[in-house]
């Protein structure tokens, strides 16, 4: 007589993982059956889901609800991917709920659910929110979450139904009918203005034209010049002069930062992202990376400035990381497992002192191993990473006569007005020629960079000479273009003149190399 086998229960929540920006659907697998009380995570998971049972089991114990005297398996589908993180508390402690039949089981099973728990039962937020609502939307799903990611979930301004509690209890009382949750409704778009103006500094014009350049084209800047003259408080201006952001490219910026975790207060700003990062920065904090191939700093300042000060004090290999996503706007964080891509591009603002002393050219101030110790520091930065950068200008230390002049008239807000107009300017010519997806000149590339850039004779003359002259590689070659092509733009032209080229090449390797 065969003896009948008990029936295992089992429950299924959904959840994701997150690969970069993309999510990557996982399902929570949840099964009792008969044996030893054990509680087991399968899947692949790392220290901190695996310490998700401890987390749930007094989540639920707070809650005056015991586990199940039975064998507990929750198995992380796929098997084969990497599961990275604390979001899987709440799909694994509802799936549990529903095998207890606290919960409606069918609740569960249209939507994505993520929160880390407390042991007070209290849910956190966790990072990736904004990532998990664009995926839920896509695939019309709901979306389960803390209320404490609530407003971020918003963000993306959908029908998406969103089930955001703070609480383990007050979500199983929406779950079970007997409160009903508010939509989470996103906070207002900020816009701040409160910006360092350019009349703060005095003298230093040359300067502050490289800097409404670079703002207008987005393209890369370096400032050398001795400490104290300014570089700091110029790149701290640029902010004031770029164009507010569009509305996909604060979703970017936002979902960036969401999956970084680092998403402030979770809310839109129009404000462009501004990251200064310290010179002993590591590379995996540059370009991303870490154990959870997190965002890094360049990926942080995508559609905004990445400011480098002291730049040859920054590791060599650090300096050499960029050069990739400096050309091309992305960045690749390879892993053993995964091969991880973040957005980068990025405005560089870079500023250094002529040599470690910072006063060479000054027989008064400069120290006794000048002009060799200029010629050593400048070494650390790499001939290819100079060629990326567009414009190289002088900030040399201010005169007593121009600190005691009076404040200057023009104010960052009539050069952001100029830099708008110039911006207008280059997305109309792209839309005209099908190139949506360029933004700035910076970007142009190949046969559009031809096709949108005429030059004139007498430009085509000069530019010749300075590549003899200067020895300009094919990338500088372009670049110079780039850069003229946004002169011209400043000063409403269609075609590149004589004008424009002279300014772009002036701006080029201005920076004496060894």
């Amino acid at each position: 007589m065969s003896q009948e086998l008990p029936t295992a229960i089992s429950a299924r929540v959904s959840s994701i993982a997150l690969i970069g920006l993309e999510p990557a659907a996982v399902d929570v697998e949840l099964q009792l059956s008969s044996g030893m009380p054990s509680f087991t995570i399968v899947g692949l998971p790392d220290k901190a889901v695996a310490e998700s049972r401890e987390r749930v089991r007094a989540a639920l114990s707070s809650l005056q609800l015991a586990l199940p005297s039975k064998r507990i398996t929750v198995n992380l589908a796929p098997g084969d991917l990497l599961k990275e993180g604390s979001h899987y508390d709440l799909p694994i402690a509802l799936g549990l709920l529903a095998l207890m039949r606290i919960v409606p089981s069918d609740l569960c099973e249209g939507a994505i659910v993520m929160g880390e728990l407390g042991l007070d039962a209290s849910i956190r937020p966790v990072p990736g929110i904004l990532a998990a609502a664009i995926d839920a939307s896509g695939r019309n799903m709901s979306l389960i979450c803390p209320q404490g990611s609530a407003s971020e979930a918003a963000l993306i301004g959908t029908d998406l139904n969103i089930i955001a509690a703070a609480d383990l209890l007050t979500l199983i009382q929406h779950l079970r009918g007997e409160i009903v949750l508010p939509q989470p409704v996103a906070d207002e778009i900020r816009d701040e203005s409160n910006f360092r103006d350019l009349r703060d500094i005095k003298g230093q014009e040359s300067a502050k034209r490289a800097l409404e350049i670079a703002a207008a084209g987005g393209h890369n800047l370096l400032m050398s010049g001795p400490p104290g003259s300014g570089k700091s408080m110029l790149a701290a201006r640029i902010n004031g002069l770029l164009p507010r952001l569009t509305s996909t490219e604060m979703l970017e910026v936002a979902l960036i930062a969401s999956v970084g975790g680092r998403l402030a207060e979770r809310r839109l700003s129009r404000l462009p992202p501004y990251r200064s990062p310290h010179h002993a920065a590591s590379m995996a904090a540059m370009v991303g990376g870490g154990s959870h191939a997190r965002p890094g700093e360049i990926s942080l300042a995508h559609n905004g400035v990445l400011f480098l000060d002291e730049l040859p004090e920054f590791g060599r290999q650090v300096l050499e990381a960029l050069r990739q996503p400096l050309e091309t706007g992305v960045v690749t964080v390879s892993r053993a497992r995964c091969h991880v891509t973040y957005p980068a591009r990025v405005l560089l603002v870079a500023a250094m002192n002529p040599c470690r002393c910072g006063h060479m050219g000054d027989p008064g101030l400069a120290c006794s191993k000048a002009p060799q110790c200029g010629r050593d520091y400048q070494k650390r930065i790499s001939g290819p990473l100079f060629d990326r950068i567009d414009l190289h200008v002088d900030v040399p230390a201010v005169s007593p006569r121009d600190l005691s002049l009076p404040v200057p008239g023009e104010d960052s807000k009539n050069v952001a007005a100029r830099v708008a107009a110039a911006r207008k300017v280059q997305r109309e010519r792209f839309a005209a020629s099908n190139r949506a997806d360029l933004r700035c000149n910076a970007m142009m590339e190949g046969e559009i960079l031809y096709a949108l850039c005429p030059i004139d004779h007498d430009a085509h003359v000069i530019l010749d000479r300075s590549i003899e002259k200067l020895r300009l590689s094919a990338r500088g070659y372009h670049r110079v273009i780039k850069v003229a092509r946004t002169v011209a733009d400043l000063d409403g032209c269609d075609t590149i003149k004589r004008v424009h080229i002279a300014e772009a090449v002036s701006l080029r390797h201005k920076v004496a190399r060894a």
